[in-house]
């Protein structure tokens, strides 16, 4: 749960809400020379001389992104700036500062915030961000978090949805599925728990995959790989709803068709495993999960011999006319026009 009851409980009235923004944020530092002035006055004043800047805002909310029942705060707060620089990442951009706010109800603690605050902290520091402001206030109901990102890029490196033309190889980087899959074993547990509270699961088997639900990381070392390799795809975007629905993207604002090869979908051992056990199926699990933060992306073909070899790329596929349409080519060549069956944050909550 959120907090220990036999720990030190804090009111978060007993600061203000000034009081509360210089607690939280008096251990941020500051890394980049475009940050002219951070948190402390009525705006943050940044100066990027000749870059393009890329912006970014995603919002969490609990009950609907999150549940804290099983989430550390910690882990909550690092993965809210993760999102983020996904994003800009996705932009091939170099994320450079955030802004952190959050709604907040009184049964949270001031020990709880610096629980995820802590976090934010460490994604700051290991990403190499800024965090110039923010803003805080009450919430009726539960935990909001709003991050937004800056990053900046030079004009002639900055990657849109819209670049990808037919023949373009269709990459991702990493794997896919494992995610959903962490979650997946995540809500089983919390049944099991609430059937029987003294219940110890046994997690190792699922490390990986709960890392990648509870603790995901943002592809910064693939723009600077694709500096080192030489080359710029052609589109991009991140895998935050499911790979299915991001490669529709791509093909709707780049006005292609696509073929995406299940035999190719990059699948770790304990995805797999984890289908077996849940009797899911990984294709559809790799397809419709989402939450991965991988970069799937287009390249020419003339740019497939700088990749071929690079452990942190997987060709799943290929870009085509745009009457030809989007589907996957099964393990028995037959094809299957793609659907976006990924997460969608305005289905109606129970």
């Amino acid at each position: 749960m959120i907090e220990d009851k036999n720990q030190q409980r804090t009111a978060l009235s007993d600061l203000g809400e000034f009081g509360l923004i210089d607690h939280l944020t008096s251990q941020f530092e500051i890394s980049h020379k475009s940050t002219i002035k951070a948190i402390g006055d009525d705006a943050a004043v940044l100066e990027f001389k000749n870059k393009q800047i890329v912006v970014t805002t995603d919002l969490l909310v609990e009950g609907v992104h999150f549940d804290l029942s099983y989430v550390p705060l910690k882990h909550l707060g690092y993965k809210a700036v993760v999102v983020n620089l996904s994003d800009v990442f996705a932009m091939n951009a170099n994320a450079t500062q955030i802004t952190v706010s959050i709604a907040v109800s009184n049964r949270f603690p001031l020990e709880a915030l610096e629980e995820l605050y802590a976090g934010i902290e460490t994604a700051a520091k290991i990403y190499e961000v800024d965090v110039v402001g923010g803003d805080t206030t009450s919430s009726t109901s539960g935990l909001l978090i709003s991050i937004t990102a800056i990053g900046e890029v030079e004009k002639e490196d900055v990657v849109y949805r819209s670049g990808a033309k037919p023949n373009d190889l269709l990459v991702v980087t990493g794997d896919i599925g494992g995610a959903y899959m962490g979650l997946q074993v995540l809500e089983r547990e919390k049944q099991v728990f609430l059937v029987n509270p003294n219940s110890q699961p046994d997690m190792e088997p699922y490390a990986y995959i709960m890392e990648r639900q509870l603790k995901p990381e943002a592809r910064k070392d693939i723009v600077k790989l694709f500096k080192d390799l030489e080359v710029k795809p052609s589109s991009m975007i991140d895998i935050s709803d499911g790979l299915s629905s991001e490669i529709m993207h791509l093909c709707k604002h780049s006005n292609v068709g696509c073929d995406l090869y299940e035999d190719k979908l990059p699948l770790d051992p304990q995805v797999i495993s984890t289908c077996e056990e849940f009797n899911l199926d990984s294709t559809t699990v790799a397809l419709s999960g989402g939450e991965d933060y991988e970069l799937l992306f287009t390249i020419s073909q003339e740019d497939y011999p700088k990749i071929k070899a690079n452990p942190n790329f997987t060709v799943i596929g290929y870009m085509t006319e745009p009457n030809v349409g989007m589907h996957l080519v099964t393990r028995g060549e037959t094809k299957i026009p793609l659907q976006a069956q990924g997460w969608n944050s305005l289905n109606d909550q129970e």
